[in-house]
């Protein structure tokens, strides 16, 4: 009979799933993908970086950050700060301009934008007249001057985008009074002002050409005439100009307001090369560093690569510092990535492995005018802060903007709640890898972080390609790297054999020194780490790899020099008929290997065949792991260091398991390991492929997952729960392991026990008999079948769980121990929740007759993907919270289900379906939080507890200097009709204009953008009303000038 609930029952229950459930998608960690521009406000202590796919990321402080996504699909190719106010200007690739502000609201400030700009030439006009090459914000903040590819400068006043036609300068008001034979000038390259005469402006033309123009008298002062052009600096004296060329020279001219042509004082750093007596240049390096002091060889010239940027800055303790990017050795090393940096008689060039994407300075003192601090530089995958004032110049170490892809991430796990002690040695292990940073703080200080402290403290942990385990703090906004853990020192491979190829040797010219920490090579796939199980009570920490190999580690504060023995497990049993034609295995070293303070591994166990170990479980009151392949599971006691159990799962009629994931892209994986160990064997490397093969390892590890799980994905319309036959492919791969006390033989006797489930449906589980603790060294741990359990429908079994009389999931290992949570209910009857990849299935124990079963829909074609536990806090009252079984699905959706009843509580789409990378990596937390990469370098976060939610909290103050000038700031905001678009808040169409974001993103997920275009639009037209209001009454600013 069906049964009715009371209004009153489920109006009561929908007000608890209020207080439960609330759905945010709240910080991204990780480097921003595609950074294509770099800006900073010295006032505000800000920096912004621009992408390629239209998102705009601001960061100050650590926990300072704010990000805005613009409505244009198109590329942001500038990023600046008007003078002292929090507004800033972006220029995308289609030509716009926008304005955005920092806007304070209800405490905390926003980033919204409140203004567009087109910037339109007369009628009939080519569009090269009005694209815009160059742009300078004004000192006054009043004015943008924009430079554009015809040769105009069109000046604009801001923030109300209202073109000065009488300020403009012309092109044929410049060449009017060029020189002969100059006045063909090309595009405008770079605008510069005059830092004692905020009057006079410089135009770099293309064509070499420079112009000092003034604004009040409308004419130009004084001409330089140089070669190609790339940019131009204006020294802080005023009385001196640079200026860099496209054939790697720099000259320096003087300022004298006198239109005669001076001759300037050219540098061409590196185009001077080794020639010997006879006139042979010699480009082998080995040769220069012989010979290059001999006083009998002259010196001739290398054609070089152009100098993109170049400043110089004054020091009141030395030497200046000359800073420029390019003008490398063309033939020799025109494929580097290079920062040079001078100052008196140390000269270096910092070797970047990605593309230099922009730099700046940051100086001394409030308003950055004193010495030369820090060297921020953005490069493609990473951003690298060096410091100007210890000696050696060393790294400042990042506290966010990461690079999490420093080597292709190949899976990831979620530890919460970490006891202190744990954390303070991971803390001290930590710095001692760190030794080599500086020790100055973090100079980018802007902004205040408001968001609480955080409640605990939460680890990540990423396993990589390379072979590392990389520990993150993930408590709070900002993702901090704490330790790493390498692995592949326990094997014999030559990835340590060119490890210090390209680094900088003595006497070498130019001199290099590599920097920063992205580097995607991996010379053995072999080494990619595919599962992570860490014991946050006891220090265990077992990690699997690709090649079968199962490394326990255990955490010593010492250095440590041993050998790690192997211990052999064939999963195949002898059994006759198969043969691996996947990869070997990685031999152990024989030789000691000393290990730091860390992690330090004591025990290895090689599965055989070496596939990828698809599951892992580790219980460290027992000291015993699990694991498990395609091929079947074993059980190794790390603690007497032998095999307990091995278990052959593999169907007779499987033979794609025989040849291992990695063959169906073994032509792929081994043309890259290939070229990785040409390219760094060779001194000229092949690093502009760099973002291609990070991304292409990125995939190839997430379809080498979606492969081993499942051989072919089907569209949804097919996949109807069906039974499925015996001899599909990977039957035998073993999804999940579990670790219960419970009862297997009677409901009387509660037993260790092993489960196991395989992708065909299959269930087995083992009791085990653990020796006294007294004697738990000497005897051995044997283990017993006690149940085998064939799912009808043989559907993929994807998770396990047993309840306790209470209907609670058994708690960890140790946890009681701990006291952080209460023993489990060994009274009432304990049942099995059986997860497959259609539906849930709870099982009474110990008879395993079914009780009760939720179905997936399947007409939609929804299979889950991933699954785990966690404790839903109340917001209302500390004293209430339930736990619920969390859900991802094949189709990117959220489930949270109720336990013991399993019940549908609340649904949210999260992933996009076809971001399949998206759906294999994401990770649950304890307390309803998760993470999944949304590119190769970004992790996005996401929280379904209305009480835990980590998200930036932070306020942004206006500069003081510029309360004075609001009121005349302010009434120049109006928008001149047909130029300046109105604010967002205002568009006639915002849900298409927000579903065009939606295609360009680089999120790749509508739902995600509709909330941040919501939050980031919200009222703007009343916050910006409310703002002026307040300003006019008072001088006190929210939004700035």
């Amino acid at each position: 009979m069906k049964r009715f609930r009371r209004h009153g029952q489920e109006s009561h229950r929908d007000k608890l799933k209020q207080e439960l459930y609330q759905f945010n998608k709240t910080v991204e960690h990780g480097f921003p993908h595609q950074p294509s521009a770099l800006g900073y406000s010295p006032s505000l202590q800000l920096l912004a970086i621009g992408t390629r796919s239209g998102a705009i990321k601001l960061y100050g402080a650590p926990g300072v950050e704010f990000m805005g996504l613009h409505e244009e699909n198109a590329a942001v190719t500038r990023v600046f700060f008007l003078p002292n106010q929090v507004e800033l200007v972006t220029l995308l690739d289609d030509n716009n301009l926008h304005m955005w502000t920092l806007q304070a609201h209800q405490g905390l400030s926003e980033l919204l934008e409140i203004g567009r700009f087109t910037l339109t030439g007369p009628p009939g006009a080519p569009p090269s007249v009005t694209r815009i090459t160059a742009v300078l914000a004004h000192s006054s903040g009043e004015l943008l001057l924009l430079g554009t590819e015809g040769g105009h400068v069109f000046v604009v006043e801001v923030p109300g985008f209202r073109e000065l036609e009488d300020k403009n300068i012309s092109l044929e008001a410049v060449q009017s009074r060029a020189p002969e034979g100059r006045r063909n000038l090309e595009s405008v390259e770079d605008l510069q002002e005059n830092p004692l005469n905020p009057r006079q402006v410089l135009v770099g033309y293309g064509r070499g050409l420079m112009v000092l123009w003034d604004l009040d008298v409308k004419c130009a002062v004084q001409h330089f005439m140089g070669s190609q052009l790339e940019s131009v600096w204006w020294m802080p004296d005023g009385e001196h100009i640079l200026s860099s060329h496209s054939d790697g020279s720099y000259c320096r001219w003087m300022v004298n307001g006198e239109d005669t042509q001076n001759e300037p004082e050219k540098e061409v750093p590196y185009g001077e090369g080794p020639v010997n007596f006879d006139g042979i240049k010699h480009h082998d390096t080995e040769l220069f560093t012989l010979v290059y002091m001999s006083p009998s060889i002259r010196l001739g010239n290398f054609p070089c690569k152009a100098i993109t940027k170049i400043i110089q800055l004054p020091t009141t303790r030395g030497p200046p510092f000359l800073i420029f990017s390019g003008g490398m050795p063309r033939a020799s090393y025109g494929d580097r990535h290079c920062i040079s940096v001078i100052s008196g008689k140390t000269h270096v060039a910092l070797d970047f492995t990605s593309r230099i994407i922009d730099f700046f300075v940051i100086g001394e003192g409030e308003r950055q005018k004193g010495n030369p601090s820090a060297l921020v530089v953005l490069v493609e995958e990473e951003l690298v802060v060096v410091d100007l004032q210890t000696e050696g110049w060393p790294i400042i170490q990042t506290p966010y903007l990461v690079p999490l892809h420093s080597s292709a991430i190949t899976c990831s796990h979620h530890v919460s709640g970490i006891p202190l002690k744990l954390w303070e040695r991971l803390q001290t292990a930590g710095k001692l890898q760190k030794t080599h940073y500086s020790s100055k703080p973090w100079p980018l200080i802007g902004g205040k972080n408001l968001s609480p402290d955080p409640p605990q403290r939460d680890l990540l942990l990423t396993g990589h390609e390379d072979g590392t385990v990389r520990f993150w703090d993930a408590s709070g906004v900002c993702l901090y790297p704490m330790y790493k853990l390498s692995t592949a020192s326990v094997f014999q491979t030559d990835a340590d054999l060119n490890d210090n190829m390209n680094q900088g040797l003595e006497g070498e010219w130019p001199p290099f020194r590599k920097v920063g920490c992205f580097d995607p090579y991996s010379d053995d796939p072999r080494l990619g780490i595919q599962k992570i199980h860490l014991c946050k009570y006891s220090g265990y920490l077992a990690v699997a790899g690709t090649a079968g190999q199962i490394l326990v580690l255990e955490l010593n504060d010492e250095s440590l020099e041993q050998s790690v023995e192997g211990t052999l497990v064939d999963l195949l049993q002898g059994q006759e008929g198969f043969r691996w034609k996947g990869h070997a295995r990685l031999e152990e070293r024989e030789e000691s290997v000393n290990f730091p303070p860390g992690f330090q591994p004591f025990a290895l166990i090689q599965c055989q065949p070496p596939a990828v170990v698809t599951a892992l479980t580790l219980h460290s009151e027992w000291k015993l792991v699990a694991f498990g392949t395609s091929h079947g599971f074993g059980l190794f006691d790390y603690q007497q260091k032998n095999t307990v159990l091995v278990r052959c799962t593999l169907n007779p009629s499987d033979q794609l398991a025989m040849e291992g994931p990695l063959s169906r892209v073994k032509s792929i994986k081994k043309s890259l390991r290939q070229s990785f160990r040409r390219i760094r064997r060779s001194r000229v490397s092949m690093r502009k492929q760099h973002t291609n093969n990070a991304a292409k390892l990125q995939e190839i590890n997430a379809r080498m997952e979606a492969e081993a799980l499942q051989e072919m994905e089907l569209a949804p319309v097919q996949r109807k729960i069906e039974a499925r036959s015996s001899d599909d492919s990977f039957t035998g791969l073993v999804r999940a392991l579990y670790f219960a006390d419970s009862f297997l033989s009677d409901s009387t006797h509660n037993t260790p026990s092993l489960w196991a489930g395989t992708n065909g449906g299959s269930i087995f589980a083992y009791t085990l008999r653990l020796p006294p603790t007294e004697r738990r060294a000497e005897e051995p741990v044997t283990a017993h079948p006690a149940k085998e359990i064939q799912l009808m429908h043989r559907a993929p079994v994807v998770g396990l769980l047993i309840l306790d009389g209470r209907g609670a999931p058994l708690p960890e290992p140790l946890e009681v121990a701990h006291d952080l949570a209460r023993s489990p209910d060994m009274q009432g009857s304990h049942h099995l929740l059986v997860v497959s990849e259609e539906q849930f299935k709870v099982f009474t124990l110990p008879k395993v007759s079914s009780k009760m079963k939720l179905k997936l829909t399947a007409v939609e074609g929804s299979r889950v993907r991933r699954v785990s536990v966690a404790w839903f806090a109340s917001s209302r009252t500390e004293e209430y919270g339930e736990n619920g079984l969390v859900v991802l699905t094949n189709l990117g959706d959220l489930h949270v289900l109720s336990l013991p009843h399993i019940k549908m509580q609340v649904h949210y789409p999260c992933i996009r379906r076809e971001d399949i990378s998206g759906i294999a990596s994401c990770v649950f937390t304890k307390h309803g939080q998760g993470f999944y990469l949304i590119s190769p370098s970004e992790f996005e976060r996401f929280s379904l507890s209305a009480r835990w939610v980590v998200a930036p909290k932070c306020l942004v103050e206006a500069p003081h200097q510029a309360s004075t000038s609001s009121g005349k700031h302010h009434k120049s905001r109006a928008q001149p009709d047909g130029v300046a678009v109105g604010h967002r808040g205002e568009s006639e169409d915002g849900e298409s204009s927000a579903r065009r974001v939606m295609e360009h993103a680089l999120l790749n997920d509508e739902q995600v953008l509709k909330e941040i275009q919501k939050s980031l639009e919200g009222d703007q037209t009343t916050h910006l009303e409310n703002n002026l209001k307040i300003k006019a009454a008072s001088g006190v600013m929210s939004n700035g000038d």
